[in-house]
């Protein structure tokens, strides 16, 4: 039996969404609701200690971190297989999945907070902000100063200007690496790194700033093709939570002046 704990915006659910829908797996879903700090409370935290989502309970074995869950689910449903058989593939796929947990899982969380999501936070009574602010279980304090300043800054955040040029540099990454012959981030062979990577750059797409791939076309390539694919729409689209995207939509046309003077000006210094 599998249970995951998820929520439908999250990119890391998304991710593992992904791999359980190309492998055609069953499982049974329980919401985490994020503003209403679910994923603080003492039960969730007894499956969780960072206190975060996904969450994959197998036959009661609890697993968590999406790299890892993605990479335990291929290792028990070999099936539709999503690693690549050589030790070169797996490395190239573990190159990827590595920088998301290291960089780009951080610098997505800042450009969603700073744009869209710090609305939602400043919309609590002051008690309950406050609360969001100080009382984090389980949150790594370096993780906490970070996601409250974006809270209270926004596009002003210190971490702002680092995290678009972190995205800046990783698209001219991936379109170098689609630029051959190979369809895939590892290969000719869809793999654990496209399925990571394609709920991040929908978040750039939800945030309006799909402009930062203009001048990159297999990227582009890439993209569409994933948009494509049945587990695609199973895992991702059809969790879209409207209210989420149209936040993200209205604030990110707003913002993506700014983003883009932010990339200009990183690339003639």
């Amino acid at each position: 039996m599998l249970e995951l704990y998820n929520h439908d915006m999250s990119v890391c659910a998304a991710k593992v969404r992904f791999a359980m829908a190309e492998k055609e797996l069953e499982y049974t879903s329980h919401m985490v609701n994020l503003l209403t700090r679910e994923h603080k409370t003492p039960e969730y935290l007894a499956l969780n200690p960072n206190g975060v989502v996904p969450t994959l309970v197998h036959n009661g074995h609890v697993i968590y971190e999406s790299t890892i869950i993605n990479e335990y689910l291929e290792e028990k449903f070999p099936q539709t297989p999503l690693m690549p058989k050589t030790s070169q593939g797996k490395a190239r796929v573990r190159k990827w999945t590595l920088q998301l947990d290291t960089n780009i899982h951080s610098a997505t969380s800042v450009l969603s907070t700073c744009i869209a999501f710090r609305d939602f936070f400043l919309a609590m009574p002051p008690e309950d902000l406050e609360l969001h602010f100080t009382n984090q279980p389980g949150a790594d304090p370096l993780k906490m100063e970070r996601h409250n300043d974006n809270i209270k800054n926004g596009v002003d955040s210190k971490y702002f200007v680092h995290a678009v040029m972190a995205f800046d540099k990783l698209l001219i990454e991936m379109d170098k690496e689609l630029s051959g012959i190979e369809p895939w981030l590892a290969g000719n062979k869809f793999s654990l790194a496209d399925i990571g990577y394609a709920p991040y750059i929908r978040r750039l797409e939800h945030l309006q700033l799909r402009s930062m791939w203009d001048n990159c076309p297999h990227l582009s390539d890439w993209y569409e093709r994933l948009q494509h694919r049945e587990a695609f729409r199973v895992a991702i689209l059809d969790w879209d939570n409207l209210a989420y995207i149209n936040n993200m939509a209205k604030k990110g046309e707003r913002e993506w002046p700014l983003v883009k003077k932010i990339i200009s000006s990183m690339r003639q210094s």
